[in-house]
């Protein structure tokens, strides 16, 4: 029997952002799709899955490697040599040194290019080296984005004809409108008191953060009664927001991070989402947002319009001054508001998990057949 091996550690984080989320859903769908096509899936771990995920996958060999450091290459690698699948799939991470040559792999994005500061130089350097290897070793390449592909291409001189966009998906039974009984425990749990501007993702340089909040600082004073709620975990380089976070004091809630369970709720219960991000691959919170009916202010640069389409307030994200314009807009301007959300939603619609799953097992196939 013909099988496909899957790189499913990322998909085991209990702490799920873009790629941890990618990995997942990934790894269920296709599973369930190699099944259907008479094929063995085998799926790598370095720690035993819970039984969520194994009743989700239930047909799959679950390989389980518990190695402290360098998993990829100290324990997947030499699994894949001793074992080798007739297809590899590697959705979240690193290929490892070893491989089958019918391995496909996802970058997400290239963001350290642009942003080297928000990286250290070990990072820097780990991922220009992965990147590079990544181009010169799979037989094909997805990408999140045209935006990625493009960078892969210019950046990378990766052959433009092993590159194929597949767009990751977002969950429209969880990522729904809530009650207003959720939105009021979600406010009572982060002490949020009035009308409220959302920012989702690490708090960290890239996301453009401290334009963020330079723009509710413009914006604050005439609409007393809004907070800024940042939810997301503190990442590199917090400390270069600390000074206006002290200057706004309880005019901004910081939650940490949230899981999946209550996103949709303060999704909901918001007036915007303020996602001016200045680099994304791909970009999750925007249709987090759009598919619970939530406007989005969001960036005109990089995957973000491409996510986005027509239905955010798309500004520049090196001028402070239109973001806290569209804040205001959609603070002052219901109609604006509704035809937004309902814009919103009709985009979230044109993502789904099945679809970008489908995507990604033509791929696969392509890269077997070689």
């Amino acid at each position: 029997m013909t099988t496909l091996g899957i790189d499913a550690s990322r998909a085991l984080r209990a702490r799920r952002t873009g790629t941890e989320r990618y990995a997942y859903e990934l790894v269920v769908r296709l599973s369930a799709l190699a099944h259907r096509a008479g094929w063995r899936v085998r799926l790598y771990t370095d720690q035993p899955p819970p039984p969520a995920l194994r009743a989700a996958a239930p047909h799959a060999e679950w390989v389980v490697m518990p190695r402290p450091r360098l998993w990829t290459h100290t324990a997947l690698a030499p699994e894949l040599r001793r074992r080798p699948p007739d297809l590899f799939f590697e959705p979240a991470h690193v290929l490892p040194l070893w491989h089958p040559p019918a391995s496909v792999v996802t970058v997400h994005d290239v963001g350290y290019e642009y942003f080297p500061d928000a990286h250290t130089r070990f990072q820097r350097f780990y991922l220009r080296l992965t990147t590079r290897w990544h181009v010169r070793a799979a037989r094909l390449i997805l990408a999140d984005s045209h935006a990625t592909r493009n960078d892969l291409v210019r950046l990378y001189a990766a052959p433009p004809a092993r590159v194929r966009v597949v767009y990751p998906g977002v969950d429209l039974a969880h990522f729904a409108p809530r009650p207003p009984d959720a939105v009021a425990a979600v406010r009572a749990r982060y002490g949020i008191h009035g009308r409220y501007l959302l920012y989702v993702g690490t708090l960290q340089p890239r996301k453009n953060l401290r334009r963020v909040l330079d723009a509710f600082a413009q914006t604050a004073p005439a609409f007393p009664d809004v907070q800024l709620v940042l939810v997301g975990a503190a990442g590199w380089r917090m400390d270069a927001f600390a000074d206006l976070l002290t200057a706004l004091g309880d005019r901004v809630v910081r939650t940490g991070y949230v899981d999946d369970a209550e996103l949709p709720a303060l999704y909901t219960g918001a007036v915007a989402l303020v996602f001016p991000s200045l680099f994304e691959g791909f970009g999750f919170p925007v249709l987090e947002a759009h598919a619970c009916g939530t406007p989005v202010i969001a960036s005109t640069t990089t995957s973000l319009p491409e996510v986005a389409g027509d239905a955010a307030l798309l500004v520049n994200p090196l001028e402070t001054n239109a973001i806290a314009d569209a804040m205001r807009r959609l603070l002052e301007d219901d109609a604006l508001r509704a035809d937004l959300a309902a814009r919103g939603r009709a985009n979230a619609a044109r993502f789904t998990w099945d679809a970008s799953a489908a995507h990604v097992w033509d791929a696969l196939m392509e890269a077997y057949r070689g």
